[in-house]
C-alpha cells in the first residue's frame, strides 16, 4: 500500500505528541482566563444549515462564495461545515430567549474552509474565540479586547499589537459605500479585474488590499471614519480612551475592515511580527446578526490556534517546554510480580498518579529502557523477594538513588509527587 494512504486529506493534519503539548497548554490557559472573566464554554455542532452562514456572513463574502465545505444530506438538506465560530454561537444565543440574552460564552474547536493550503492556513484549522451578547456598549468592547490581551500574556506571547477601527452602524453603511465608490469610480479602470468586481460587491474590502495597484487608487479616498456620523466616531473614541485607561495601547488603522457583513462599530485585529507578511493573529469586533425574527447584538473575537503557535515558536516558546507530568514506571521481576503490579498500578492511578508498566514478563534491562523512554521520574521494582517481604524498591531516576519502602511509606511518597 502506498505511503500516502496513511496521510490526512490535503490541508488537514494529525496533531500528536510532542506537538500536541503546546495545544493542550493553550487550551488549558484559555479556560483559566475565560473563567476569570466569567465566560462559559459552549460546544456547537461542526455541521450547520448553510443558510445560517449565508445570512449572517453575507452572500458575497469570499467565505460563502468560495471557501465553504457545502453538502446535501440524505434528506436533501443544504448543510455546511462551519467556516467560523460566531454564526453557530449566535444561533445558540438566539435559541435561548431571556436565558441567553446576555450570554458570555467561549468556544474551542475546528473550523473548515476549502481554500488553497499555505503557511498558516489549513483547510481544517482551529479557533479559540468568545462572544459577549448585549447591546452596543464601548465599555463592553474594551473589556473583550482587554481579555484578549490578558490571554496573549497567559500564553507567553510578547510583542503583539492591536489595530483598531470602526465601520459604524448598518444604517450608515450605504452612505459609506457610496462615498467610497464616488471617490474611486474615476480611477476604476486602473484596478485589477478582481478588484473591479469587489468595487461593485464589497467595496470596503478594497481598503485592506495589499495589491500596490489597489493601494494607489484608494490612497486619496476618504477613510471610513470620515464618512461616518459623529455618534459613531464618539463610540470609537470611548473604546480607545477606555483601553488607554486600562493601560492597553492600541493603534487606530483607518484601512482596517472585516470581511464579514455582520460587523458594526468597533473592529480590530491582533498582529505579530513573527508571522511575516501575513501577520494577522486574530480578528474581532462588534456585530449585529439577524436570525429569523431575532436580532442579536454582541462583541467577540476568534484566534487561530495554528497561527498563534507559529507566533509563539517565532518568539522561542515551543512544545517541548510543556511536556506531560513525569510518570511512575512499575518494573516486574517474574510472573507473580507482574500480576501483583497490575493491582498496584490500578491503585496508584485511582489516587491520581500517572503510571505505566510492561504487561508481559520482560527482562529488567528492557523495562528500564522503556522507563527512560517515557521520561519516568520514579521506577518501582518488585520481584519475588519484595513480594515475600511486602516491600517495594523505589528508584529516583533523576538522582540515580534507590530505597526500599513498605506500602504505607510508598503511598505517602506517591502522594507527595512520586519521588
Amino acid at each position: 500500500m502506498a505511503s500516502n494512504s496513511f496521510q490526512p486529506i490535503q490541508g488537514m493534519s494529525d496533531i500528536a505528541p510532542p506537538d500536541v503539548y503546546i495545544w493542550q497548554m493553550l487550551e488549558a490557559r484559555a479556560r483559566e482566563v475565560f473563567a476569570r472573566y466569567r465566560f462559559e464554554e459552549v460546544r456547537t455542532p461542526v455541521l450547520e444549515k448553510t443558510s445560517l452562514f449565508t445570512h449572517s456572513l453575507g452572500d458575497t463574502t469570499d467565505v460563502v462564495t468560495k471557501e465553504m465545505y457545502r453538502l446535501q444530506d440524505r434528506g436533501g438538506r443544504d448543510l455546511s461545515l462551519r467556516p467560523e465560530g460566531t454564526a453557530g454561537s449566535v444561533r445558540y444565543i438566539a435559541s435561548g430567549g431571556e436565558e441567553t440574552a446576555n450570554a458570555r460564552i467561549y468556544y474551542i474547536g475546528p473550523m473548515f474552509r476549502c481554500e488553497r493550503p499555505q503557511a498558516g492556513r489549513k483547510r481544517q484549522f482551529h479557533q479559540i474565540g468568545l462572544e459577549a451578547a448585549g447591546a452596543p456598549n464601548p465599555l463592553a468592547d474594551a473589556e473583550v479586547i482587554a481579555l484578549q490581551i490578558n490571554l496573549l500574556s497567559a500564553w507567553g506571547l510578547e510583542g503583539a499589537k492591536i489595530r483598531l477601527n470602526t465601520i459604524g452602524l448598518p444604517e450608515e453603511r450605504e452612505a459609506v459605500l457610496e462615498g467610497l465608490r464616488e471617490a474611486i469610480r474615476p480611477r476604476l479602470a486602473e484596478l485589477p479585474e478582481d478588484a473591479q468586481q469587489r468595487f461593485e460587491t464589497n467595496v470596503l474590502r478594497l481598503l485592506d488590499s495589499k495589491d500596490p495597484a489597489v493601494q494607489a487608487v484608494i490612497a486619496d479616498a476618504p477613510s471610513v471614519t470620515e464618512l461616518l456620523s459623529a455618534e459613531s466616531r464618539a463610540y470609537l473614541d470611548t473604546v480607545v480612551e477606555t483601553l488607554r485607561g486600562l493601560e492597553i495601547d492600541v493603534e487606530i488603522d483607518t484601512s482596517l475592515v472585516r470581511g464579514l457583513d455582520y460587523y458594526v462599530h468597533t473592529v480590530w485585529e491582533v498582529v505579530h511580527g513573527g508571522l511575516g507578511a501575513q501577520n494577522a493573529l486574530s480578528g474581532g469586533g462588534r456585530y449585529r446578526i439577524q436570525i429569523d425574527n431575532k436580532t442579536i447584538d454582541g462583541v467577540g473575537f476568534a484566534m487561530g490556534v495554528e497561527r498563534m503557535i507559529a507566533a509563539l515558536e517565532a518568539s522561542g516558546v515551543t512544545a517541548d517546554q510543556f511536556p506531560p507530568k513525569p510518570a511512575v514506571f512499575i518494573a516486574s521481576l517474574g510472573e507473580a510480580a507482574l500480576k501483583e503490579n497490575l493491582l498496584l498500578m490500578q491503585t496508584l492511578r485511582q489516587r491520581g498518579v500517572a503510571c505505566e508498566m510492561e504487561l508481559t514478563n520482560r527482562k529488567i534491562k528492557a523495562q528500564m529502557k522503556r522507563a527512560n523512554k517515557i521520561g519516568a521520574a520514579t521506577v518501582i521494582i518488585r520481584g519475588d523477594s519484595e513480594l515475600e517481604n511486602g516491600t517495594f524498591v523505589v528508584k529516583n531516576m533523576g538522582e540515580g538513588t534507590q530505597q526500599e519502602l513498605e506500602l504505607p511509606e510508598l503511598m505517602d511518597l506517591m502522594g507527595k509527587g512520586g519521588g
